[in-house]
C-alpha cells in the first residue's frame, strides 16, 4: 500500500473514533524515514488509546504490519509507525508541549494539510 492510501486509511480510523484536531504533516522533504505524520489528540488516556489501536487494528486489516508501537504503557503519547505514515496520537497537554508541527515544519502552518473534520471545526 502506498503511502498516500495509508495515510487515508489513518485518518478514517481516527476520524471514526472522533478524534480531535488531526494534522497530517507532509515530512518527505524532510526525512527519508517517513512521507507522512499524523498527529491527533484523544479527550482522554482511555481515548488516546482506543484512537491508537483502532489505527493498528484497521491496518492489519489491510494487511500492514506496524513497524513499530510505542508509549502505549503511558497513553499520553502513542505513537504507531506503519512505515510510510507516523502516527502520533496524543493528550492535548503534551502536544502542546512538544509541538510536533512546530519541530517537524518549523512553522505551525507550513506543510500541514487539514483533515475535512478539522476543517468544520
Amino acid at each position: 500500500m502506498q503511502a498516500e492510501e495509508m495515510k487515508d486509511l489513518v485518518i478514517e480510523a481516527l476520524e471514526d473514533l472522533k478524534a480531535d484536531n488531526i494534522s497530517i504533516l507532509d515530512v518527505k522533504p524532510r526525512t527519508s524515514v517517513t512521507d507522512f505524520m499524523v498527529i491527533a489528540s484523544g479527550t482522554s488516556s482511555r481515548h488516546v488509546k482506543s484512537l491508537a489501536d483502532n489505527v493498528i487494528s484497521e491496518a492489519k486489516d489491510r494487511g500492514i504490519k506496524p513497524v513499530g508501537i510505542e508509549g502505549e504503557s503511558s497513553s499520553d503519547w502513542i505513537l504507531v509507525d506503519l512505515g510510510g505514515v507516523v502516527v502520533h496520537v496524543m493528550m492535548p497537554a503534551t502536544r502542546t508541549f512538544y509541538d510536533l508541527e512546530r519541530f517537524w515544519l518549523g512553522s505551525a502552518d507550513e506543510g500541514v494539510m487539514p483533515t475535512d473534520s478539522a476543517r468544520l471545526n
